[in-house]
């Protein structure tokens, strides 16, 4: 099991994440935009910058529901490899089958 603080930690941000998406897209529209002018361009970047660095979705790390764990991580499931592991061994996961030959 992860720390705690590591799990909230990471849920605050997508948290943060979602309030700030539409702005974070607005301001990145703007500054990409190269028939826009330099200055107005140079402005949406500093606004960028200011706003909280949590709020950026790169800085999410996907992390194991049940367990927290950060490595190992199958996205189709949202677990890791243990936890994908002991579920398909209980038969828990539909479509999953433990191989053998």
């Amino acid at each position: 099991m992860a720390k705690k603080s590591s799990i909230e930690k990471n849920n605050r941000r997508r948290k943060m994440t979602k309030q700030f998406a539409a702005r974070r897209a607005k301001l990145k529209a703007i500054a990409r935009d190269k028939k826009v002018p330099m200055e107005e361009r140079f402005a949406a970047t500093l606004k960028l910058a200011s706003l909280p660095r949590n709020s950026s979705a790169t800085r999410i790390h996907n992390r194991c529901e049940m367990t927290g764990r950060p490595h190992g991580y199958f996205r189709k499931h949202r677990l890791s490899r243990i936890a994908l592991r002991d579920l398909g061994s209980k038969g828990l996961i539909p479509g999953l089958v433990k191989s053998s030959w």
